[in-house]
């Protein structure tokens, strides 16, 4: 028995690189996966590959269930069309694993509104649209009274969680995926859906020109930068298992999972009236805060 057998999956970017895993390991553990992948260039053009065929067909090879979609995230009713199908082809829905994505890095003053307005479209509006729309799914059956215990994964990344130079769009629409993903686990608790975000650290098309990633060390044959090192995650919190756990955001780096929090008071300054905060008296108030750490250098 797998910790999966009988659940349907939808992976968005599924034909390469984390999708492509996410996608092996599911079906491994038993789900039927549709492999979602318009099999755009890492920047978003259109190429002539179809990688959702080859991972749905090496899937069925395998004794598997799965079939290909060639929709685009950004494109609304694509999206609704998808978690159809997956209905229709399968009976059900049980899985959505948002990993779709491009990068178009630039430094901010560079940027140009439609190298925003392009990862932003893929990662957090294609992010928001699968979800929506599977939320409405699983909406639905609970209020006929169907058990519905639906999952979302969602991906974010370190640059939205803590910042990179040259990714303003990208850590933009990384960190608005982990406020979708606290936000869809308030709203879908009373459905018994769960949402949660991984932070995957991998060699994949979009880091494989950073060099601490590129050049990190095989130990004893195991590769801490194989992109399949983060899909054990993923199967679980799409299990039944992980029913217990929603809102949350976990960091997976090589043989490690690490859970992450989010934003808490890591300090505090009391006017000294009592009253509102008097902007002379921030002068030496705030940096009470940082102990010695100089202005505009603060973590």
């Amino acid at each position: 028995m797998g910790l999966l057998d009988g659940k349907v999956a939808i992976v968005t970017g599924g034909g390469r690189g984390l999708g492509r895993a996410h996608c092996l390991q599911l079906a491994a553990h038993g789900a039927a996966v549709v492999v979602n992948d318009p099999g755009s260039g890492l920047h978003g053009e259109q190429l002539a590959d179809r990688p959702a065929d080859v991972v749905a067909a090496e899937i069925t090879e395998a004794g598997g269930r799965a079939l290909a979609d060639h929709g685009s995230v950004t494109d609304w009713a694509a999206t609704e069309k998808l978690v159809n199908r997956a209905v229709g082809e399968f009976g059900r829905l049980d899985i959505v694993v948002n990993n779709a994505g491009i990068i178009r890095d630039r430094m901010l003053f560079s940027m140009s509104a439609d190298e925003f307005d392009a990862v932003i479209a893929v990662h957090l509006k294609g992010t928001f649209a699968m979800t929506r729309h599977a939320c409405a799914y699983w909406r639905e059956r609970a209020k006929r009274g169907e058990r519905s215990g639906g999952r979302i994964i969602n991906t974010t990344s370190g640059t939205g969680l803590f910042g990179t130079v040259g990714q303003a769009n990208y850590g933009a629409a990384k960190a608005g995926i982990v406020s979708l993903t606290t936000i869809t686990a308030l709203e879908m608790a009373r459905y018994g859906v769960t949402a949660n975000a991984i932070s995957p650290i991998a060699l994949t098309r979009m880091t494989q020109d950073i060099t601490s990633v590129a050049d990190a060390a095989t130990p004893d044959g195991f590769d801490p930068r194989d992109p399949a090192n983060a899909s054990g995650l993923v199967v679980y919190l799409a299990s039944d298992a992980s029913a217990w756990l929603t809102g949350q955001v976990f960091r997976v780096d090589g043989s490690r999972v690490q859970r992450l929090r989010g934003w808490t008071a890591a300090g505090e300054y009391q006017s000294k009236s009592g009253m509102a905060v008097e902007p002379e008296e921030l002068i030496t108030g705030l940096p009470e805060l940082y102990g010695s750490a100089p202005a505009g250098r603060l973590r």
